[in-house]
């Protein structure tokens, strides 16, 4: 009783460790990347005891319902925000879609390239400057495979890898506008005439190949914004075990 009272006591003193932050804020691409081999799993596997990964990805959302729902989950209100590393921004499949195939999800490209934008300009006035921000664009349509899935929903081929390449390339020019970096998909996966259906697992949607290719270029993006952060609470073997509050409630 008189330790936990010691305890208690101790811990009055010190404040909460608060973990910095990478979020990835996207549509299924990124919601599906904390599966088994996905990108973002590869991503948090490599930041462990630096900073916490969050997964914010939204299957079926374009950019202008992201615009909307981005204020939801960062502010500059919250003191954990004011922490936040890096943002990856990942829009792009669904805005792609043709607008009389899937009026739903489409958005024109002119508006795509602006809410993108918005979306940055937001991301400053909540303290996330535009060098921690990375675009990522929508990657290649493998237009046969991904026309087998939309038979199977009773639908035609809603989608054209000519149109994901123009709003690829839009995002590559609002990134430029905003002062980011970009992760342009859809040029490296097709880069030297390659084969990048190998990326795809149904024509839209990232294989474990896709995963990897995407997991390896990020990193060498997020590496350099994130290599200076510490390694969070000491090491097991620094603990000094007759008064292991005196090692782990220290101020790092």
């Amino acid at each position: 009783m008189e330790h936990q009272r010691t305890l208690n006591f101790t811990m009055s003193k010190f404040t909460s460790v608060i973990w910095p932050k990478v979020i990835l804020f996207g549509d299924s691409i990124t919601q599906y990347s904390f599966q088994v081999n996905g990108w973002g799993a590869e991503i948090a596997n490599k930041l462990a005891r630096k900073c916490d990964v969050v997964n914010r990805g939204l299957s079926g959302y374009n950019s202008r319902w992201a615009k909307i729902i981005l204020p939801r989950f960062i502010s500059s209100q919250n003191s954990e925000d004011k922490k936040i590393a890096a943002v990856t921004v990942f829009f792009g499949a669904n805005d792609c879609s043709l607008e009389d195939k899937n009026p739903q999800q489409h958005v024109p490209l002119q508006e795509y390239s602006e809410n993108l934008k918005e979306i940055s300009r937001f991301l400053t006035s909540a303290g996330v400057s535009a060098d921690r921000v990375i675009f990522i664009t929508p990657p290649p349509v493998h237009e046969p495979a991904w026309e087998k899935e939309c038979i199977l929903k009773g639908c035609s081929l809603n989608r054209h890898n000519s149109v994901a390449g123009q709003y690829a390339q839009a995002c590559v020019q609002a990134a430029g506008q905003c002062g980011s970096d970009v992760l342009d998909l859809w040029t490296l996966m097709q880069k030297d005439g390659q084969d990048y259906t190998v990326y795809l697992s149904d024509g839209l949607h990232l294989s474990e190949k896709g995963n990897q290719f995407v997991a390896e270029h990020l990193w060498g993006l997020l590496e350099s914004r994130l290599s200076d952060l510490p390694f969070i609470l000491p090491y097991w073997g620094d603990v000094d075990p007759k008064s292991p509050e005196s090692s782990l409630l220290c101020d790092q």
